[in-house]
């Protein structure tokens, strides 16, 4: 009985609610079509607004289309004799330099003060002194077997006088023999004298000729004793002019007044012969070293002065400063310098006005005046398009020049043909240069927009012909 009642009561529940349900879902499709219906009468408003503004704009008179106009820089194309100047880099070097080596061995007594790098020495100045006690000692030897020597020829000389002497009794008592053998003979011959006599006579006669012979030959053994001394001497004057050389050369002395670059001396050093003791330089032969291109040189060749003997001017910079020296070409390298690319070339440092002093190994900028152009054009290379092309300014237009160079000189080029006297050739950088190409000067007035239509507004900027100002 209780269940059926609760069943029923759900039931009516049940049929109360479904009117309820259906009164809000009625309300929310209401609401969505209010929405939809203000939404298209916003927009419909907002299209009418639009489409009036447009209607009622006001027609803005469009700007004329002007081509670009470049604002250039110009030169006046003018013939002159030009002489232009090549600007080199390059090593200074010491004209004249040695490296003084011990010519004898000893212990070192003496080094001078000035014997340290960067010291001036004047020539024939004591630079160090090597203990002379065993080349004094040698050549005192020298001189006494000089002397012994020269007694022994002395005394040589003596004997040959001797034996002469006696060669000259010999023979006038051989003379005396003869005469005597000749009368006995004589005798013999008419009987008055015996047999005995004349054997007597002659044996007399071969006695004094065999006394006069050794003679001679006691004379020709003394005179070879006498060469022989006589060589010994020579060889002994040789041997003194040695000791007295090695005596002098115990003092190494400046060969000429310069600059020393290093030096291993030192008091009590043991200086073997040919060490190297001192290196130094002459401070006034001074070499700049350049390098010319084959270009280069071929054209101070060809030029009538010549490559030697040719002014230059070396410049060096230091602290920012740069000294001037005057110079000239003194001669040519003796073979191509293939590695740097040309010739080499040695020009000699002449002394300055200042007081700076030029040391070896500065590097130093050389200029190198070179031949004279006559009748020529000379333009900054800017001006220089494709290698062989110049642009030049006609009636606010640029027109196309093919021109012959003759050479460059730094940031210049020279023009030997195809330009005319005044022409005026343009020397600012334009990439998409062409004949043709709308150019003015820095404050001419614009040769496109000075006739413009009127009303046209001015902008001051040039405009590509392939857009429109707003």
């Amino acid at each position: 009985m209780l269940q059926n009642n609760d069943q029923f009561l759900n039931e009516e529940y049940q049929a109360l609610q479904e009117p309820s349900k259906k009164t809000t879902l009625l309300k929310i499709l209401a609401k969505g079509f209010m929405q939809i219906v203000l939404m298209a009468l916003v927009l419909g408003i907002a299209f009418a607004a639009t489409m009036r503004l447009v209607n009622t704009k006001p027609e803005i008179a469009k700007r004329p289309i002007f081509p670009t106009v470049y604002t250039v820089d110009t030169v006046s194309a003018n013939l002159e004799t030009v002489k232009p100047v090549f600007s080199l880099y390059g090593e200074v070097l010491a004209g004249r330099s040695v490296e003084l080596r011990s010519l004898v061995s000893g212990a070192i007594v003496l080094v001078s003060d000035k014997l340290k790098s960067g010291g001036k020495v004047e020539q024939g100045e004591v630079m160090l002194e090597i203990d002379p006690f065993t080349y004094d000692g040698q050549l005192r030897e020298a001189k006494a077997n000089a002397l012994e020597t020269q007694g022994r020829l002395e005394e040589a000389s003596t004997r040959v006088r001797l034996e002469q002497s006696r060669l000259q009794g010999a023979l006038d008592q051989l003379e005396l023999a003869k005469s005597d053998l000749a009368r006995i003979t004589q005798l013999r011959a008419r009987g008055t004298a015996t047999e005995k006599q004349l054997e007597e006579r002659k044996l007399i006669l071969s006695q004094r000729s065999l006394a006069a012979e050794q003679s001679e030959i006691n004379i020709e053994a003394e005179n070879a004793k006498i060469r022989q001394l006589q060589a010994t001497a020579e060889r002994l004057e040789w041997k003194i002019e040695q000791s007295v050389r090695d005596l002098e050369n115990t003092k190494l002395l400046a060969p000429f007044s310069g600059t020393i670059r290093s030096s291993s001396a030192e008091v009590g050093k043991l200086a073997n012969a040919n060490d190297i003791q001192v290196s130094m330089y002459q401070s006034d032969t001074l070499e700049a070293r350049f390098v010319l291109t084959n270009e280069q040189f071929g054209r101070l060749q060809a030029d009538d002065s010549g490559l030697i003997d040719r002014s230059v001017e070396v410049i060096w910079n230091v602290g920012g400063i740069n000294y001037s020296f005057p110079g000239s070409i003194d001669r040519i390298g003796a073979e191509i310098a293939s590695a740097r690319g040309g010739v080499e070339v040695f020009a000699t440092i002449g002394t300055a006005a200042h007081s700076v002093t030029m040391r070896p190994g500065a590097f130093v900028e050389i200029k190198v005046p070179d031949r004279a152009y006559k009748d020529h054009i000379i333009l900054p290379d800017s001006a220089l398009y494709h290698g062989d092309t110049v642009y030049v300014v006609e009636e606010g237009e640029l027109a196309e020049r093919k021109v012959s160079l003759a050479a460059f000189d730094g940031d210049s080029v020279l023009i030997a043909s195809g330009l005319q006297q005044g022409e005026e050739v343009l020397i600012t950088r334009i990439s998409e240069i062409s004949a043709g190409l709308k150019v003015r000067k820095e404050g001419d007035p614009d040769p496109v927009r000075k006739n413009k239509p009127e009303g046209a507004e001015a902008s001051g900027k040039p405009v590509s012909a392939n857009t429109e100002a707003n």
